[in-house]
């Protein structure tokens, strides 16, 4: 049993009704941005490996915020990648903006016929987080969606990219920050245990914070400069949680050697 998450549920239940109107408050706020039209490009390198990523989700992997995936989340992730490896990486986009675990296993893995996929990175825990999911609830659809992919994918790696940051969202007020922020935390916590459990499976479990990427990244940027709405991110914020994820994914992940000339 989860103590944390039970007490944090305990304190929570009273704050709900005031979460529903401030709910329907910050959507009527928040503008409606398009998601990115570009859902497949590539990073080439000549005379190298190439891979093949295919990258799966919710708003932040369907590029809500930027201009364009080439120079949002995946496409910086893709640059990033190929000139650590190095290598030409080919990327293709399978998001939807309000998709939750469940949704995405539902409605996009069926539609993924891609043969040749050689890295699975997913972008989840935002909206499983807004409906309120529980602990268990995620645990089940997050093992249902690695099974999935199983079926179609059996050796492929798959990565979870780092939760989405919602006690930063500047457009959420305390409470939201409060109750949904602690949830997505306890959700992290619960993923990091799942992948455990599944063979080539990765979670980059470091909390998303942005004076702490300014640091690291010594940036000449302030923490509202990561948002394009206040709750989803800026192409600066994809960019540098794109390289951040480069980082995590070239330190542990196995990037076995594959010829460009062969593929």
């Amino acid at each position: 049993m989860n103590i944390k998450y039970m007490l944090g549920a305990m304190i929570s239940i009273p704050l709900l009704p005031i979460l529903y109107f401030q709910g329907k408050k910050i959507e009527r706020t928040i503008p409606k941005l398009p998601e990115a039209t570009d859902v497949e490009g590539m990073s080439a390198v000549e005379n190298t490996q190439s891979f093949q990523i295919v990258a799966i989700g919710e708003s932040t992997i369907a590029g809500v915020g930027a201009n364009s995936h080439a120079t949002g989340f995946i496409g910086t992730l893709a640059n990033e990648l190929s000139a650590q490896i190095p290598a030409t990486i080919s990327w293709k986009v399978y998001a939807k903006s309000g998709y939750t675990a469940k949704c995405v296993t539902q409605k996009i893995i069926p539609t993924i016929e891609d043969q040749n996929v050689d890295i699975i990175v997913i972008g989840l825990g935002g909206n499983d987080s807004f409906a309120l999911r529980t602990p268990k609830r995620w645990k089940k659809d997050i093992n249902d969606l690695i099974i999935n992919i199983r079926s179609k994918y059996p050796k492929t790696p798959i990565v979870f990219t780092n939760m989405p940051p919602i006690k930063e969202f500047t457009a959420f007020t305390g409470t939201f920050k409060f109750v949904i922020g602690n949830l997505v935390l306890h959700l992290g916590k619960e993923l990091e245990k799942i992948v455990k459990h599944h063979e080539n499976v990765y979670f980059n479990a470091r909390n998303l914070e942005y004076d702490d990427l300014i640091n690291r990244m010594n940036l000449d940027a302030a923490p509202e400069d990561f948002f394009s709405d206040g709750v989803h991110p800026s192409e600066l914020a994809y960019q540098v949680w794109a390289k951040d994820m480069a980082e995590f994914m070239v330190e542990n992940v196995n990037f076995k050697r594959k010829s460009i000339l062969a593929s």
